[in-house]
């Protein structure tokens, strides 16, 4: 009897120990070595509202205008725009052009891009009325600066951080115009809402008028403002044309032109493998290649989804969303490479 119960005893021993070991081995890949912190990776630095969707229009063809409604929505900013979280997990950016005095509410309006990535595909078939739809706290780096005078360009969608803009210029008593162009006047979205200020505004739809005429830019006075959304031709094309370039504002939503880069190396310090990126690849192809379970959405350095924790190694930061703190231990893999040869990843 005694035999068999200190058999049973060790018995039941040894399976906790396993247990216990298992438990340990996942916390910690490399054990017996002292287990890394958990890392960052697919989670977004600010966090997550919920919001239900109250209003769904469509302001311009291919364009629809979503109205959100939440009790947890923090004051913003004219220039703002917030992560959207789609019900697939892509995060996607947009621009406020709403009221910012209307609190409880937010405004975003999504143009459908055929030929894109699926997000504004997701927005035009998926999001209805009714719906929850989880956000993030607006950020802001495309700030109205206080200015006597500001001049206005808009690409297209690019009118959505530009509205809010005009209200507050107005608001303020500055001088100001809006050059606003677009395919078609058919195809660009809030004509009503802009037809309230007058001579103001100055529409160039491109079947009517060509290409859009900036030469008003070289006229401007010392101390005006320039503050321009849409292509990014259109962008160069006003930096070039404005007499000061530093008074430029620009907000895009796609990375500017990638700066040349060479070939570097990642360590993945957990799993101990070794990835070559090549000068023409991302480092988060390049890691995906080896770990395709890798977290990742927007690829342009906005969402914060592929950030992870550097190890060893500079980096060159290509992103708009770290704050210098965060770059000092971390990095977002879908814009930012390695400053030299070398790297290393808490992965």
């Amino acid at each position: 009897m005694k035999r068999t119960l200190a058999v049973t005893v060790a018995a039941g021993a040894a399976v906790l120990a396993r247990r216990a070991l298992r438990r340990r081995i996942r916390r910690s890949p490399l054990w017996p070595l002292p287990a890394l912190d958990t890392p960052v990776s697919g989670h977004s630095p600010r966090r997550t509202l919920y919001a239900r969707i109250v209003s769904r229009t469509e302001p311009a063809e291919g364009v629809v205008r979503i109205t959100l409604e939440s009790d947890e929505f923090p004051a913003w900013t004219p220039g703002a725009h917030v992560d959207v979280v789609l019900p697939s997990g892509l995060v996607r950016q947009y621009s406020l052009c709403g009221d910012p005095a209307d609190t409880g509410r937010w405004t975003i309006a999504v143009r459908l891009v055929e030929d894109g990535r699926g997000g504004s595909r997701e927005v035009h078939e998926a999001l209805v009325e009714g719906a929850e739809l989880p956000v993030r706290p607006p950020r802001n780096r495309f700030e109205l600066v206080p200015a006597p005078a500001y001049v206005f360009v808009a690409g297209g969608i690019g009118i959505t951080p530009i509205l809010p803009m005009l209200r507050a210029a107005t608001a303020a008593g500055a001088d100001w115009t809006l050059l606003y162009g677009g395919r078609s006047r058919a195809s660009m979205p809030f004509l009503p809402e802009l037809a309230a200020y007058g001579e103001r505004v100055t529409l160039l739809p491109e079947d009517e008028t060509g290409r859009p005429d900036l030469t008003p830019l070289a006229g401007i006075r010392p101390g005006t403002l320039v503050y321009c959304c849409g292509p990014e031709p259109l962008m160069r094309a006003v930096t070039e044309a404005a007499p000061d370039p530093s008074a430029v504002r620009l907000e895009r939503f796609v990375p500017a032109a990638p700066v040349a880069a060479g070939p570097f190396t990642v360590e993945l310090r957990r799993s101990g493998t070794e990835v070559a990126v090549a000068a023409d690849e991302s480092t988060l192809a390049a890691v995906r290649r080896v770990r395709p379970d890798t977290p990742y959405s927007c690829e342009q350095g906005f969402c914060g989804t592929c950030r992870h924790r550097v190890l060893a190694g500079e980096v060159d930061h290509r992103d708009d969303l770290l704050t210098d703190a965060e770059r000092t231990t971390s990095m977002l893999l879908c814009v930012s490479r390695a400053s030299k040869d070398r790297i290393a990843l808490d992965l």
